[in-house]
């Protein structure tokens, strides 16, 4: 995108210390909500997440001037979901875009304080690579059981926010995931980067996009499935390179 002019980047910067002001300070709200009401059992935290992210929506969309684009239809059948990441943005709107999944993360993300007892009361589905055969079977009946509930199950399979237009490999965590769960795969591919850029407190007005791609169906070699899903996430970020999975 082109540079803002002066005045541009002035505006931005209020733009962004307001909603910043707005945000955090209606999160910290909504976190003491959640601790208060965790003890009456974990999914009246689902609702509160909820409220949480179209709060977020809101203010992108009135305070920092961004619209949000939805190319493609969500498919009725539980799917798991992989989506291209560059933002925060993405994060938090994926709780009202995505119809309250159920993420799969690693670890530290579980362990942040409060922070962490809120996400797993809400589903926070705890990746751990040395966990073995057991801790996939773990994975495989918290997904089932978010299926049974109506929720799509949603990975970042980059595994870290990525410059927009980069084209990071992915994770072998989504390999594992793609294996167990045995669903058809929703990729999804964006551009919060442009206007959201990750490490930057400056946010600027525009129109993000998401573009749902054509379902990747369940069962497919490992090579071929990654192979498809590396193509879609990144339909938003020019040519396809040929080094698409990391093994680590």
């Amino acid at each position: 995108m082109p540079p803002l002019s002066p005045l541009g980047t002035v505006v931005a910067f209020i733009r962004s210390a307001l909603f910043a002001v707005l945000f955090y300070g209606m999160t910290v709200l909504l976190l003491l909500a959640c601790l208060s009401v965790m003890p009456f059992g974990a999914r009246k935290v689902v609702p509160l997440a909820e409220v949480w992210s179209r709060i977020h929506r809101f203010l992108a969309r009135w305070v920092l001037g961004q619209k949000i684009v939805v190319e493609g239809d969500f498919p009725n059948e539980p799917v798991f979901i992989v989506s291209k990441h560059e933002s925060m943005f993405e994060t938090l709107d994926a709780v009202m875009l995505f119809q309250r999944p159920v993420i799969a993360a690693k670890r530290e993300l579980g362990s942040i304080p409060v922070w962490g007892a809120v996400a797993k009361a809400y589903g926070l589905i705890i990746v751990d690579r040395k966990g073995g055969a057991s801790a996939l079977r773990g994975i495989r009946a918290e997904a089932r059981a978010a299926f049974a509930d109506g929720r799509p199950v949603l990975l970042y399979p980059e595994g870290t926010r990525v410059p927009h237009g980069e084209r990071a490999p992915l994770k072998a965590g989504f390999a594992g995931l793609y294996k167990v769960l045995g669903v058809p795969v929703l990729p999804v591919a964006l551009d919060t980067g442009r206007l959201s850029p990750r490490n930057s407190f400056l946010k600027r007005p525009g129109t993000i996009t998401y573009r749902l791609g054509a379902l990747i169906p369940a069962g497919l070699p490992r090579a071929e499935a990654e192979r498809r899903v590396h193509v879609a996430i990144n339909a938003l970020n020019g040519p396809e390179t040929a080094e698409f999975v990391d093994s680590v």
